[in-house]
């Protein structure tokens, strides 16, 4: 339901395109994305959509305080994470039974909006470990999903937020997610959180080249640095393919 209503949505405000480094995604495998605005999550359901995934979330619980938005959660069978309370535990083990559904789960590797100013593109802060202890858990791949442009969308207070999506439809900016290889991270939480996150990196900069915002954050590796994907995590065998919407 969600999925849907994103593809029904998101055209409206912006230009959404995609790119993907697989002809298909294998399921069960695990979504890692990196988050920079209230607005990406549907961006990048509705580009999911497009290449035929409609994937479990997992969202802040508060999500499922907001009448009409809890109620499609729960339809759904999305996962409320609640943060830094001791059900926190049984978000992982929801998004584990889904996995074992043979779904797709989407998880945001920074556990939320990292702090920063204005709309440009900035590379992914440090991941927690979620993404890793569910990949852990599950024995499912990881799959790199990278957007840039949502910030365009929405970015900084209340009001420059709804400034944003107010003019969105007048300004239609240009909005790009990236599907990576699907990967198999190496043992132990830190390096497989680590590994998540160079490759999560790695996608969001393809994605930031699309919108025109191709230079490196800080903390980021160069395009074409030798070694920049580093040893930490093995690509799984795939078919190499390309598609752009």
């Amino acid at each position: 339901m969600l999925s849907h209503m994103a593809t029904t949505v998101v055209p409206a405000f912006g230009r959404l395109t995609t790119s993907s480094d697989l002809p298909s995604a294998p399921a069960p495998a695990v979504l890692v994305a990196n988050h920079t605005s209230t607005a990406d999550p549907a961006v990048v359901l509705a580009a999911l959509r497009r290449m035929d995934i409609e994937p479990v979330i997992l969202a802040t619980a508060g999500l499922w305080r907001i009448p009409v938005l809890g109620r499609l959660l729960d339809h759904g069978g999305h996962v409320p994470v609640h943060r830094r309370t001791n059900r926190a535990a049984d978000a992982l083990e929801s998004a584990a039974a889904a996995l074992a559904a043979g779904r797709h789960v989407l998880i945001y590797g920074e556990g939320g909006i990292p702090p920063r100013s204005g709309s440009a593109e900035a590379a992914p802060h440090s991941f927690r470990s979620g993404p890793a202890r569910l990949a852990a858990a599950s024995g499912a791949l990881v799959i790199p999903v990278g957007q840039a442009g949502a910030r365009r969308l929405a970015s900084g207070s209340g009001l420059k937020q709804a400034a944003g999506i107010l003019t969105a439809p007048v300004r239609r900016p240009r909005l790009h997610v990236h599907v990576g290889a699907p990967l198999l991270l190496p043992p132990g939480i830190e390096a497989a959180s680590a590994a998540a996150h160079l490759a999560v990196t790695a996608a969001w900069r393809t994605a930031a080249q699309h919108v025109g915002e191709g230079r490196p954050g800080p903390g980021c590796p160069s395009a074409g640095t030798p070694g920049a994907a580093g040893p930490e995590f093995r690509p799984a065998p795939r078919e190499s393919s390309l598609t752009q919407r």
